[in-house]
């Protein structure tokens, strides 16, 4: 049954089901009154896509339209992505929750982490937040560094003992979280052992046709847009102008990056991106490492399309990936800080989701996804069955972007959001 009946309104091209018209003008409006440069939304409904718009230029300079299928790097959304393949695994047996990390992988226990389960990880609560020795993007990028990093990772001792504080490890998730998914998937299989972004790939992204990887193939390289990020000085004066709120995240944030040996300085600070800041995650070299905190792509349809199951119980199109009730527990919140000592704001995760603030993205407690540095989103509510994909590329300089938020409370406006 053909839903997308509506047309998008101009400027946006693609097309919307009837009854979800005020995220469509949502859509329209951010393009038209030039808040986007380019983006694409998807938005799935029990299993049916409601809302598929896309518009704008996935490069400004070379005047390049972007297009339904267009790719960009989603920043931390990654990291849901990641999740869930944590969850696959521990779905079929090869990894427990509950289990310390070391179990998988002995050489985690060094230095005081013995202790740290594979939940304390990937909820943020194992002190993991930074490493005390710098690196760089690249050391991170090249294959042959990766036995280094490791014995990085190994050495690291806790800024805090398992369970006792939360802070979001903004990088280091990624980092511990691959190596540990990986030595989970050796385990199982020694000889034959996928990669994480190949085990994604294979066992949710390809059955699902959600157009995403971790890990982005050369073939994929023309469809991928550029990245426009903030300009570093820019960016510091408006988060220097909200320092003097007290109500601010960003100034809490950039009050917190200023302490020597703070966890906010230790979770963004390291490893060091160069020159290039932020717009070193446009590389080829990131694009095709397989950075699980942050350097995935996906077009808006990939990550709705990814997110099926996980909004139908463990089922999408007639295919079960999760046993029912597995998914449960990601219902409720594990983790919750008032004052997350990174973030500084109120947060939490479960089972490596994020359970953010229910005026923000969705409120309904039972939501949960991920969203990325500069706007883009990865959600789904599992009791009104919608999953939500949302990419662009003119970066946002705040934490939780005005732009994602805006789609977000449009959607549940929408007389067909029952």
């Amino acid at each position: 049954m053909t839903l997308l009946t509506h047309a998008a309104p101009a400027p946006a091209d693609g097309a919307y089901a009837p009854g979800f018209a005020p995220v469509a003008e949502r859509f329209a409006a951010q393009l038209r009154d030039g808040l986007e440069i380019g983006a694409g939304l998807a938005v799935y409904q029990r299993g049916q896509c409601v809302v598929d718009l896309w518009g704008g230029h996935a490069d400004r300079e070379r005047g390049a339209a972007w297009t339904r299928d267009t790719r960009v790097v989603v920043f931390s959304v990654t990291k849901g992505l990641v999740a869930m393949a944590l969850h696959l695994l521990v779905d079929r047996g090869q990894l427990d929750w509950d289990a310390p990390v070391a179990r998988y992988w002995p050489g985690f226990a060094a230095a005081g982490k013995d202790a740290i389960t594979v939940r304390t990880l990937v909820n943020h609560r194992a002190g993991l937040v930074g490493l005390d020795q710098p690196i760089t993007i690249d050391d991170c990028t090249d294959p042959a560094r990766r036995p280094w990093l490791v014995e990085l990772l190994e050495r690291q001792r806790p800024a805090w003992p398992p369970d006792a504080q939360q802070g979001y490890h903004a990088i280091t998730w990624g980092l511990y979280v691959r190596e540990l998914a990986e030595r989970a998937l050796a385990a199982a299989a020694p000889a034959t052992a996928p990669s994480l972004g190949a085990f994604l790939r294979a066992e949710l992204f390809a059955p699902l046709a959600a157009d995403a990887d971790l890990g982005t193939p050369p073939e994929v390289d023309p469809r991928v847009a550029t990245l426009y990020p903030p300009g570093t000085a820019g960016r510091v004066a408006r988060m220097v102008a909200q320092a003097v709120r007290p109500a601010s995240t960003e100034g809490r944030i950039l009050r917190g990056a200023l302490g020597r040996g703070s966890p906010t300085r230790a979770a963004f600070l390291n490893p060091r991106t160069g020159p290039a800041g932020l717009a070193v995650y446009d590389s080829l070299a990131v694009r095709r490492a397989e950075l699980a905190w942050a350097g995935a792509t996906a077009s808006a349809q990939g990550v709705a399309r990814a997110y099926l199951p996980f909004a139908g119980d463990g089922e999408a199109e007639g295919r079960r990936f999760l046993r029912a009730g597995a998914l449960d527990a990601v219902r409720g919140r594990q983790s919750w800080s008032e004052r997350d000592l990174v973030l500084h704001k109120p947060i939490g995760w479960s089972q490596g989701f994020l359970k953010d603030e229910p005026h923000l993205f969705s409120p309904q407690p039972a939501a949960f996804g991920h969203a990325g540095m500069g706007g883009a989103l990865g959600w789904c509510d599992p009791v009104a069955g919608l999953t939500v994909g949302y990419v662009m590329n003119r970066l946002d300089w705040r934490v939780r972007s005005p732009r994602a938020i805006a789609l977000c409370h449009a959607l549940y406006r929408c007389e067909a959001v029952v």
